[in-house]
């Protein structure tokens, strides 16, 4: 550490004239125009994981697996500490490409592939990377679409998450260049094949922390979960958008989001991936107690926005029971989940109404005849590793 001398501190203000001519108004994000295919971006900051903040979020968004909240389950199945949630894992790298990625975008429009490579804990810092797959230009008048993939590294430099996602975005028009392009990275550290490393779960894990119908052999495909409870958000959303690190002023600033126009104007828009994590955690006592790990999810939609006020709930459907690859199939099994969710009424009652019409893609709709419902805001699938029921 070196010294630095601090004497006093005069006032200055009123001897330095106002230069209106040297007026600076930074801006953050891009436009369409400033997304070419095969760049890189680096984004700022980083992110370090501290166990108050894992547990934090963890109790926030409902999360109810041990692995999340006990230290001493957590390490006899095999991790050295409470890995930090997957769902807090997602929305802290998402967040630190959002300065880059998606500040400027007018929606988010979908989720693909994303997969959980390895745990995150308590000390360790993420930074974040995104690749632009494509642009979809659809005339000067339209905004277009742009694809891009996005990892997430710790501190050794090894991929904690990586996906897809795809962006609408304006055109730039007669406004200001957003922001100067990012250097270009060396490489970008996705992984073609990628692998999960996880611990081997031991023969013994304990069986009284859980429920009991949550376990691998509970689920058969098919099988329609209503889950009982619901979570009316509040303003506490505006707070956990950037304690997340999310930048994008439609979450927190009303200023901004009165002044759009359209559907998106009015009251700041929950952050979407809050509402996920809330939702994930209100199948979590049905669906993921027993979970090892969330394997990843994808086509993933935000169909409806949320707003503080609304009461958000979920229902899951299982779309798929398998074998775990060796080491972990005498233990373990893969179940895939789909999950909706919904707002501001009793899921079971919106599933009386709708029937499978719930469960449809609300872009298909259109095709298949059926109307879109206005209840519903939410629609993804998602694959966990579950354990199997001891003996």
């Amino acid at each position: 550490m070196s010294r630095y001398p601090i004497g006093p501190q005069p006032e200055l203000a009123p001897s330095v004239p106002v230069d209106l001519g040297r007026l600076r108004q930074p801006q953050y994000g891009r436009y369409l125009d400033d997304f070419v295919p095969n760049q890189i971006f680096v984004h700022p900051r980083g992110y370090s994981f501290e166990r108050s903040a894992m547990r934090d979020f963890a109790t926030t968004f409902m999360q109810t697996n041990p692995l999340y909240l006990n230290a001493e389950v957590a390490r006899v199945h095999g991790f050295r500490d409470i890995p930090a949630s997957p769902q807090m894992v997602f929305n802290v790298v998402l967040s630190l490409g959002v300065q880059n990625d998606s500040e400027k975008a007018i929606a988010n429009l979908g989720y693909y592939q994303a997969q959980f490579l390895r745990p995150v804990y308590a000390g360790d810092t993420l930074r974040a990377f995104t690749f632009v797959v494509d642009r979809k230009d659809r005339g000067a008048e339209s905004p277009g679409i742009v694809h891009i993939r996005t990892v997430g590294t710790n501190q050794r430099h090894e991929v904690v998450l990586q996906y897809e996602r795809k962006i609408m975005v304006r055109w730039r028009g007669s406004k200001p260049v957003a922001s100067p392009p990012s250097p270009e990275a060396d490489g970008f550290p996705w992984e073609n094949e990628p692998a999960v490393e996880l611990p081997t779960l031991p023969a013994a894990v304990p069986m009284d922390l859980t429920g009991p119908n949550t376990y691998f052999e509970d689920f058969a495909v098919g099988d329609v979960i209503v889950h009982a409870n619901g979570r009316t958000i509040t303003d506490e959303h505006l707070a956990y958008t950037y304690a997340v690190g999310n930048t994008h002023p439609l979450h927190y600033d009303r200023i901004y989001s009165t002044a759009l126009s359209g559907p998106m104007s009015g009251e700041p828009i929950v952050y979407g991936g809050l509402v996920f994590a809330w939702l994930d955690g209100l199948a979590s006592r049905d669906t993921t107690e027993n979970a090892l790990w969330e394997l990843g999810f994808t086509e993933g939609y935000h169909t409806q926005p949320a707003f503080s006020g609304d009461t958000v709930f979920a229902l899951s459907r299982v779309l798929a029971v398998e074998a775990a690859p060796s080491p972990w199939g005498d233990h373990l099994g893969v179940v895939t989940f789909q999950l909706i969710g919904v707002k501001n009424e009793r899921p079971k009652a919106l599933l009386d109404a709708h029937g499978a019409a719930l469960f449809e893609k609300e872009s298909n709709k259109r095709r298949s005849g059926n109307e879109k419902i206005a209840n519903k805001i939410f629609e993804i699938e998602r694959r966990v590793l579950l354990k199997k029921r001891a003996g």
